[in-house]
């Protein structure tokens, strides 16, 4: 397997947003947690959520919980540094939480324009697994180095919801739901005992293959295994076989192009989403390449 990574830094320089290109850094041992913090200030507001275009394909001002996901991956990506923002943004999560500890897809924005439809659609008085397994799965990952986030309320409320969710599951969930359901029991694994056996439960949805198709989506978008268990030292990986992962790793890393990024396989709603993405998926590509052990 080969990649570029002179050919990546040039990309992140030549068309990535500067959080991306602070994390690519920090991947790359040339920055430090500060910058990178900074870089994420940039999208928070009054209120301790994140919003302005922090998710590429919401880009209204609003604090969302499409943005908490992305702020966590950033307090996911400084470990063991922690960040007071954390706790905080866990405070503005409580706030927007539904009673029975679900979030919504989204809450209401004001103006859509650059916004794809199914955020600017999305019911705030809707509780989604999706949702709050996106934002409580990668808070379950913060949790392991951040005290505040891991004693917060809002993660412990936000944590049953899905168990009762994922448990009551008869029929496998649209692809990147079921994606985002293994990720939080994958995190939640270290934490709650109730982990191991969601995991089997979810394990009989999840295409030994790992291609499970975006219902919906655009032509050809499909998940696979490194969507599901990117990490090879966590329990979600022992749902696929030794040979799948390989072939993933060798796909993922000969889908360099030859600008030096990554690309999506979905589509984007604005001309700035599309780059941006693509600095957000270099990022991850190399992420993931460096932690299986390939760069």
């Amino acid at each position: 397997m080969s990649v570029n990574l002179p050919a990546a830094a040039s990309f992140m320089a030549t068309h990535a947003r500067l959080l991306d290109r602070r994390r690519f850094e920090l991947l790359r041992g040339q920055t430090d947690v500060g910058a990178v913090l900074a870089a994420v200030d940039g999208y928070r507001n009054p209120d301790g959520g994140y919003g302005w275009g922090l998710e590429p394909d919401l880009r209204a001002a609003e604090s969302q919980p499409g943005g908490a996901l992305h702020a966590f991956e950033v307090f996911e990506d400084v470990a063991p540094g922690t960040s007071p923002h954390a706790a905080k943004l866990c405070d503005w999560l409580a706030s927007v939480a539904l009673p029975d500890g679900g979030l919504p897809f989204a809450v209401p924005v004001a103006d859509p324009a650059g916004c794809a439809p199914f955020w600017a659609q999305a019911d705030p008085a809707v509780a989604t697994l999706q949702s709050t397994a996106f934002t409580a799965g990668v808070a379950l990952r913060v949790a392991r180095h951040d005290r505040s986030v891991r004693e917060h309320p809002w993660l412990a409320a936000a944590t049953r919801y899905c168990f009762r969710a994922i448990r009551e599951l008869s029929e496998a969930p649209h692809a990147i739901e079921l994606s985002f359901a293994v990720q939080f029991v994958d995190a939640a694994h270290d934490l709650h005992p109730e982990a191991p056996g969601l995991l089997d439960h979810l394990a009989a949805f999840v295409p030994p293959d790992g291609l499970a198709p975006v219902a919906g989506g655009s032509d050809g978008e499909t998940l696979r295994a490194l969507d599901f268990a990117p990490l090879p030292d966590r329990p979600a990986r022992a749902l696929f076989k030794d040979e799948v992962v390989e072939g993933e790793l060798r796909r993922l890393a000969g889908e360099q192009q030859d600008d030096g990024g990554w690309r999506v396989d979905f589509a984007n709603y604005s001309p700035a989403a599309e780059l941006e993405w693509r600095g957000y998926a270099t990022v991850r590509a190399v992420s993931v390449l460096q932690r299986n052990g390939v760069l």
